[in-house]
């Protein structure tokens, strides 16, 4: 759906992309993350065409739509028809309401009038402003209209969905429901690229992270693969509970004893085999083996540190 390759973009002598390549498959829910200034809002702008980049290639939908500095207009436009898009900072029409914003935004993709008000109450239902839609936008709140932006943003019933930073302004209930609306367009073989700084919310509805720090992409895989790649490379915390307490000799593992029966072992690898083989030839039962498994936010703060220089 999304193939970069070795693009670049420079602002002066600042690279905000330095050779990003990055791809994104159908039916992917993709999470792109990076700390502020890494480059995300400057892929999505590229990837649309909104900026030029100076070199590198990209492709949608296998089309190649940009080459080294150059866009392939007529191929651009005609691959965004199927590209719903919600932008960070976006500036509605205040004194038009919700039904006439979606409207306008449905006649724009040359949908019917009668295609444009089924779609709008579908969409305005969904992101639940269906009791609001006679209401101006003037008066809504940053939930509001971050909800009216989804909407406009699956007008033309999109296969790929790009949100930057969808989920900032929304209450607990909100962020629920765009979830939600996020994984039921994977349902239905769409596919949805966004860029967050939320790692919870990445975490908990992607499949695929890619994590880009000062313009390259550091990592691209499953969440367990980068989990498991980054255990693999800073040691396995292990966490044993037993029915009474037992002894670790000629062990070159480390070992914090938290209480009588609970343990904490560091090692280089997943030894819990040779754990219970200990524990059991001393008679003793296991109540609790378990690998701790560090969260996105701790492999990405540890991916940030590792590039900053």
């Amino acid at each position: 759906m999304i193939e970069i390759e070795n693009l670049v973009k420079k602002y002066g002598d600042i690279k905000a992309l330095d050779g990003l390549n990055l791809t994104v498959k159908k039916g992917q829910i993709y999470g792109f993350l990076g700390p502020n200034g890494a480059g995300k809002s400057t892929t999505i702008l590229s990837t649309l065409g909104l900026i030029y980049p100076q070199k590198g290639r990209i492709k949608l939908f296998g089309e190649e739509v940009f080459r080294d500095g150059k866009y392939n207009e007529k191929q651009l436009v005609e691959v965004k028809k199927r590209i719903g898009y919600m932008p960070e900072h976006a500036t509605l029409w205040e004194f038009l309401t919700p039904m006439q914003t979606l409207d306008i935004v449905g006649e724009s993709f040359g949908l019917s009038k009668e295609e444009r008000m089924k779609r709008a109450r579908e969409l305005l239902e969904l992101v639940n402003l269906w009791e609001v839609r006679d209401k101006k936008v003037g008066k809504f709140s940053k939930g509001m209209r971050q909800r009216l932006l989804l909407a406009q943003a699956l007008i033309n019933d999109p296969d790929l969905l790009i949100l930057d930073e969808p989920m900032t302004g929304l209450d607990p209930t909100g962020i629920a429901e765009f979830k939600d609306i996020i994984r039921r367009q994977k349902k239905e073989g769409k596919t949805v690229f966004f860029s967050s700084h939320i790692l919870a919310h990445v975490e908990e509805v992607c499949d695929t992270v890619g994590v880009i720090v000062k313009g390259k992409l550091r990592v691209e895989d499953s969440i367990d693969n980068i989990k498991m790649s980054f255990l693999k490379k800073a040691g396995y915390l292990i966490l044993l509970e037993t029915d009474k307490p037992v002894s670790f000799d000629n062990v070159d593992w480390e070992i914090e004893k938290v209480s009588e029966t609970k343990y904490k072992i560091k090692a280089p690898g997943d030894i819990r085999p040779e754990i219970n083989e200990i524990v059991w030839s001393q008679g003793a039962k296991i109540l609790q083996l378990m690998v701790r498994v560090p969260s996105l936010e701790e492999v990405f703060l540890k991916l940030v540190e590792e590039n900053k220089g």
